[in-house]
């Protein structure tokens, strides 16, 4: 079943994302984006959490621990990718600010062009192919076909199918999970996510890491005054990362 899921990994991640986006999409209009523009504070706040930082936890983090290359080269790889769309899926259900999630994940996914690789060098610089490069054309193909496009739909379909529209959230939004469930299971027979062949210790610290970036990313909306739903969607996008990217990547 593991060669499989590899043969096939990319579609199964493009089915969940689009599902994702149809199904909040379809929860969305036009205004909730023109409101995120009007006030723009959150998402100015959500950006530099995620660009600066997100990055500059990461630097400390690793200086303060002695890290596995490979550990090294993870936390890396987790600071430098943007939030991906299960963040705006965890979002919807925490019942946050959707537009801003996905506005946040939008914007950091283009942005990721220049920040991924600026990051990945300047935190594990030693451990970089000397070939590495951004598979830009395919992330600008993804973002419109699996992002852009099918919130696009959703939100037509909102607007001139309103009668269909909650049921169109519900059941993309179920198949969207079960996007996530077939990856987590594909992953697991293809040995990606072998916790034995990982080490305890190392799982710990990742662990530690991503904790450590929830208090942050909880501390600085606290300290900002942000609404609930702004911190709850700033949250996500700091702690679920884009994986579909970084296993691109």
């Amino acid at each position: 079943m593991g060669d499989i899921y590899i043969k096939y990994e990319y579609w199964v991640a493009a089915f969940q994302l689009i599902f994702a986006m149809l199904g909040m999409g379809a929860t969305l209009t036009v205004k909730d984006f023109q409101d995120v523009i009007r006030i723009p504070r959150s998402v100015c706040i959500g950006l530099l959490i995620q660009l600066i930082l997100v990055p500059l936890t990461a630097f400390l983090f690793i200086s303060a621990t002695n890290l596995t290359a490979g550990v090294l080269a993870g936390i890396a790889l987790i600071a430098a990718v943007p939030g991906g769309t299960t963040s705006n899926i965890f979002t919807y259900m925490a019942r946050g600010n959707i537009p801003l999630s996905i506005s946040i994940t939008g914007i950091t996914t283009i942005a990721c062009l220049i920040t991924t690789p600026l990051v990945i060098t300047l935190l594990a610089s030693n451990y970089l192919p000397t070939n590495f490069s951004m598979p830009t054309a395919q992330i600008i193909r993804d973002i419109a076909l699996t992002l852009l496009l099918p919130l696009a739909i959703g939100m037509l379909i909102l607007r001139f199918l309103s009668k269909w529209s909650e049921a169109v959230s519900k059941w993309s939004i179920r198949l969207s999970l079960f996007g996530i469930l077939l990856i987590l299971i594909g992953s697991s027979s293809a040995g990606r996510l072998d916790l034995d062949a990982f080490g305890t210790n190392n799982l710990l610290l990742v662990v530690a890491f991503v904790a450590l970036l929830t208090l942050i990313s909880m501390l600085a909306s606290k300290c900002l005054k942000l609404s609930r739903s702004d911190s709850t969607a700033i949250e996500m996008e700091v702690v679920v990362r884009n994986v579909n990217l970084a296993v691109l990547i």
